[in-house]
């Protein structure tokens, strides 16, 4: 099943489609909340996307890894990383895939 991914670009089409603004003001509209959601993160906030997902900052301490080839081991430094939890309702979603959305609409 070949899989299509979804740029910035579309997401300001279906906003367009589905609001009627401009495309350039959907496309402003998309940006800054895009811009939102990564200065909140970029601060260490969590931002939470109701239905949707919540996205959070975690901080991992320094570890001992070992390198594949060599078996040498390294210290991997702290870092921040972000998480991502899906809804309930996102979760249901995608399992039942896209016809459960079409058998609704008929």
């Amino acid at each position: 099943m070949p899989t299509r991914t979804i740029t910035r670009a579309d997401l300001a089409e279906a906003v367009y489609e589905e609001v009627g603004l401009s495309r350039n003001e959907t496309a402003d509209l998309v940006e800054q909340v895009l811009d939102q959601v990564v200065s909140n993160l970029a601060r260490g906030n969590s931002v939470k996307i109701s239905s949707f997902a919540t996205f959070n900052v975690r901080q991992k301490g320094q570890r001992i890894g070992r390198n594949p080839k060599t078996g040498e081991e390294v210290p991997i430094e702290p870092r921040k990383v972000i998480t991502f939890k899906a809804s309930q309702q996102l979760k249901e979603k995608v399992r039942k895939g896209p016809k459960a959305k079409e058998q609704a609409k008929e």
